[in-house]
């Protein structure tokens, strides 16, 4: 076979590296093949993170199904991955229901968190680039003009590119992934203390002493900022559990839950 035989694509398949990354042509095809059942995962995902569907609520495969005009496989399928994550879960003879959060899973993953985004914050200081700190600083604003708002579904999501920034801005990206796999029960958590009064506005300041930190190139107030921030949400656990009981699984005693 001569070298005009071979296909265009065959050429630039047999000219890429083993190791070089995929094409972005590949990765688009990668993304654009989504299953029924991962498109289904991720919606019902969603909604039960940001609090659309509460804690506790049932889930109807054949309402779902219906809904969507699929067969209740993808949803099944789905929903098989959402109990392995504790976000569904399934009681025989009885339904299917929104997961509960378990007050057990909470200091833990807090603890986790805030080990990992330390070092993050840490790196930040010592790599952040100009424009970078001009990125954080762009996301505090963004979170003062949804505090004025009230709006504080999107004001998660703007902490949540907040501390995704500090990551990349202390080249750890692949740090916060691992974040986000140990705080999935802490952001339903996380949602639940927005609508306590000034609780935003605590958020913001905390952030904007974070920021101050790295724009210094200090990365032991970077450190200790980050780690006041994140500690203070343990000190919430009580009183949220205590205002939305029906949210939770009670799994351990609210006394011996312990603050380090």
């Amino acid at each position: 076979m001569t070298m005009t035989d071979l296909g265009e694509s065959e050429l630039t398949r047999r000219k890429r590296a083993p190791n070089a990354a995929p094409s972005e042509q590949a990765m688009f095809q990668e993304s654009s093949a989504l299953t029924l059942s991962e498109i289904q995962y991720r919606k019902l995902r969603s909604q039960i993170l940001s609090l659309e569907l509460r804690p506790g609520s049932p889930i109807s495969e054949q309402e779902l199904a219906e809904q969507e005009g699929i067969s209740r496989t993808p949803i099944r399928e789905a929903i098989l991955r959402l109990s392995r994550e504790r976000l569904v879960e399934v009681v025989p003879k009885s339904g299917t229901f929104v997961g509960r959060i378990p007050v057990s899973s909470l200091p833990e993953a807090l603890i986790a968190r805030r080990a990992l985004e330390g070092r993050a914050a840490r790196a930040a200081a010592q790599f952040a680039t100009k424009s970078q700190v001009l990125a954080l600083h762009a996301h505090i604003e963004r979170q003062r003009e949804l505090e004025e708002l009230g709006d504080m579904e999107r004001f998660h999501l703007s902490d949540e590119n907040f501390h995704e920034q500090i990551a990349i801005s202390g080249k750890l990206p692949g740090l916060w992934r691992m974040i986000q796999q140990i705080k999935l029960q802490v952001d339903r958590f996380r949602r639940l203390t927005l609508p306590e009064p000034g609780r935003m506005r605590m958020v913001i300041k905390e952030h904007a002493v974070v920021v101050a930190a790295i724009e210094r190139q200090n990365p032991d107030e970077a450190h200790s900022g980050i780690e006041a921030h994140l500690a203070g949400l343990q000190y919430h656990i009580e009183n949220v559990v205590n205002a939305h009981p029906d949210h939770f699984i009670h799994d351990t005693n609210l006394n011996d839950l312990v603050h380090i």
